[in-house]
């Protein structure tokens, strides 16, 4: 299957994909890695940092999501909308720390016209200012608003598809498939990249996941980020007992996007703390290019930057247009860090880094 065909023209149909992902493991792999190389510098991943602006009292019922108002046994704090120099001092943190995307996420329905949406256009110029590529998740949102957010600076807008269409409403009743689906036409039509991905270990069947695949590598053009999501179970949360993903089946569906997506950039997002060296190295080869650093992701674990950048050494892998940042004062040696910035000594103020679900993402 020569990538070029596959992304000019039909997208392959549920069987095609299927039989890719029923590959023999070395085989997809191959593939895998034939169209990465193609279009990537295989040796690179995109560091990019997520930080939630808006933390709770969520109007969806999303059952993986501890921000959902429906879900009050989740233990989460609410935090209002952080003023834009709140969010500027973890911007320059995470500059700082390697990343050159920020990605901003509100636990919002859908974005509002007013004095909220001014204060988060006022943050994006702020962040964009500093030289860091900035996507936004806010939820549902209108032309005219996607409009003020790219002129304002936002490079990218995530909306996540999640799921397939048929186990969407399993997942979340509170709005529709198409709902998601409009949305991404909308960013696209203002001049946004568009970042959509989705979760596995939702519950959902192979099935599913081969038809969020094919979701995904449907639409036109193919989305320019791809975050593919190992569920973390919250506890208060409908899935807090949700059985863990199987690590060849995550790895299988990162190489089918990867083939059907040769262009995109496959994000490795949620769930990494409980991926061993191992199975995210094996991610990397199957085409990820992509990961979030900081200690959360909104408001789930993520490893610390240090154990990324050590792991990205053992593997001579490099970030993506760039180098590892310079050593500060609480790295190690060789310019890791040697332990997380939440440890005493740390001069920095990271009290506001990192609230809100990974899973936006």
């Amino acid at each position: 299957m020569n990538s070029t065909t596959t992304s000019t023209l039909a997208t392959p149909d549920l069987l095609a994909i299927r039989a890719l992902y029923d590959l023999p493991f070395p085989e997809l792999m191959f593939r895998a890695m034939q169209v990465h190389r193609e279009h990537h510098d295989a040796d690179a991943v995109q560091l990019c940092t997520l930080q939630s602006i808006k933390t709770g009292r969520c109007q969806e019922d999303c059952k993986y999501c501890p921000q959902s108002a429906h879900h009050p046994d989740a233990a989460l704090m609410p935090e209002p909308l952080m003023a834009t120099e709140q969010v500027l001092v973890a911007a320059r943190a995470a500059k700082a720390g390697g990343a050159s995307r920020f990605c901003m996420g509100a636990a919002w329905r859908e974005v509002r016209d007013g004095a909220q949406f001014d204060s988060v256009l006022n943050t994006v110029r702020g962040v964009a200012d500093l030289g860091l590529e900035v996507c936004c998740t806010l939820g549902m949102v209108q032309e005219h608003q996607a409009v003020r957010l790219k002129e304002a600076g936002c490079k990218v807008y995530n909306h996540n598809l999640d799921t397939s269409r048929e186990f969407y409403p399993e997942i979340i009743t509170t709005r529709t498939y198409d709902d998601r689906l409009t949305t991404l036409e909308t960013v696209r039509r203002a001049g946004l990249e568009v970042c959509s991905g989705g979760i596995i270990g939702l519950g959902e069947s192979l099935d599913d996941r081969i038809k969020l695949l094919h979701e995904l590598a449907s639409l036109s053009p193919h989305p320019d980020s791809v975050p593919i999501n190992s569920l973390v179970p919250v506890e208060g949360t409908p899935m807090a007992e949700n059985d863990p993903v199987d690590p060849i089946e995550f790895v299988r569906v990162i190489a089918v996007a990867r083939i059907l997506m040769p262009k995109t950039m496959v994000r490795l997002s949620a769930g990494r703390t409980e991926m061993s060296a191992e199975l995210q190295a094996m991610c990397f080869m199957a085409g990820a290019n992509s990961i979030f650093l900081g200690e959360k992701l909104l408001t789930t674990p993520n490893p610390g930057r240090g154990e990324d950048f050590t792991l990205l050494r053992r593997l001579g892998m490099h970030p993506l247009g760039g180098e590892f940042p310079v050593a500060d004062e609480r790295a190690g040696e060789d310019g890791t860090w040697a332990k997380p910035c939440t440890s005493q000594g740390c001069g920095h103020d990271h009290s506001h880094e990192g609230a809100g679900h990974h899973h936006h993402h």
